[in-house]
């Protein structure tokens, strides 16, 4: 059976979970989907279930003894220094029973979204659990214990030998994935971020550009701290209809961390909704123009679970489906199902209100350098003609 799109979940991805009070918290996904059943935009049938990753498809990109080593801290425990050296244990990725089977769950996730869309079965995919960007071969890193995307992207190549164009939108670098494939000029990497500066994980430099045969395959667009939504959005419709045009994917995969909001607690941009509007759509139309519609989006960051993931991860799969202009405010009931819950006020609107923050002093300042940075980081491409250049 064709679907459109499909939903990828289950609510054994609230497993992932590392603490009560861990900043990494999965009850967003739960929020989300949510909000999406109180509006009518997500049914039974186009929500899919995640598969558990075998262990061959986790050493496409693991360590069989990184993989033997998140068994075991899951289970009987590791000694300190064990998971200290495969950066398990840390307070950013600590260690809770099972954390194996939860990991390759998500994992498993993205790649059932991978096989749906390669096999035709679906235009799009959505695996709202996934986007767990900073995993390495061996050593966990800022919360993921396994890199779903660097899985899936590997897992598409040679299963599918496709060509693929990873877009990242989180607020940290997407640097487990560039890593994965620096060498690589069958992928295509590139990460919007907030300047390694001030946040982890201090790498996306505008000069990590690839290496050997993969050089010139590796974007980085670190934006200023502080950037605002037109600065932003400026930048990714620039980046990436210049860099679909020059590596021109068999399919494209977004990572849709966010946490570039001017809430989110642990990054210092300034963004609002405007942007996970912009995201998707773009994507959307990118996937249609040179992929055949074929386009896999994941989740990633995003630590204001309450006001502000459920509403940019909804605008996902409201423009995969194409209902994205089909909504009025919030659902009262929405909001009175979660307000007792929430420990701040829910949103009745899904964009943000004009004056939603202080006015950014150096706003042009940081524009300028925005803008700057954009074009060292195209400089490779400034012969191709955007095709759109209407922007």
């Amino acid at each position: 059976m064709m679907h459109d799109s499909v939903f990828i979940y289950s609510k054994d991805l609230m497993n992932y979970k590392f603490s009560e009070n861990h900043p990494f918290n999965q009850k967003r996904l739960e929020l989300t989907v949510s909000l999406l059943q109180s509006i009518g935009a997500l049914n039974e049938e186009s929500m899919i279930p995640p598969r558990l990753a075998l262990d061959e498809e986790l050493q496409l990109i693991h360590d069989p003894s990184y993989i033997q080593a998140v068994k075991q801290a899951g289970t009987v425990g590791l000694i300190e220094e064990t998971a200290e050296n495969y950066g398990l244990g840390t307070e950013d990725t600590p260690i809770f029973p099972h954390m194996h089977e939860a990991s390759s769950l998500l994992v498993g996730g993205t790649l059932t979204a991978a096989d749906y869309v390669m096999e035709g079965k679906a235009k799009h995919a959505f695996h709202i659990g996934g986007g767990l960007h900073h995993g390495f071969r061996g050593k966990a890193s800022g919360f993921c214990i396994y890199n779903d995307s660097s899985v899936a992207i590997k897992y598409l190549q040679e299963k599918y030998q496709a060509r693929v164009l990873y877009i990242d939108t989180d607020a940290h670098h997407g640097d487990g994935v560039q890593w994965a494939f620096y060498d690589d000029p069958s992928v295509c990497t590139v990460s919007i971020h907030e300047t390694g500066r001030y946040l982890f994980p201090g790498t996306g430099n505008v000069n990590e550009r690839g290496q050997g045969k993969g050089y010139g395959y590796s974007f980085n667009i670190p934006v200023d701290a502080f950037t605002e939504d037109e600065s932003w959005i400026h930048a990714y419709k620039t980046a990436l209809r210049k860099i679909a045009e020059f590596f021109k994917p068999d399919i494209i995969l977004t990572q849709n961390g966010a946490d570039a909001h001017f809430l989110d607690p642990l990054t210092h941009l300034s963004a609002t909704m405007k942007i996970y509007r912009e995201i998707p759509k773009l994507a959307h139309e990118i996937a249609h123009q040179y992929c055949d519609g074929r386009w896999i989006a994941v989740g990633g960051g995003g630590y204001d679970i309450w006001r502000v993931v459920p509403r940019a991860w909804s605008l996902i799969w409201l423009e995969m489906t194409e209902n994205s202009n089909s909504y009025g405010n919030i659902p009262k009931e929405w909001i009175e199902k979660w307000a007792k819950e929430a420990p701040v006020p829910l949103p009745d609107q899904w964009d943000d209100p004009t004056d939603a923050y202080k006015e950014i002093p150096r706003k042009k300042e940081i524009e300028e350098k925005n803008q700057n940075t954009l074009d060292k980081a195209l400089y490779p491409l400034k012969d191709i003609k955007s095709i759109s250049s209407s922007e």
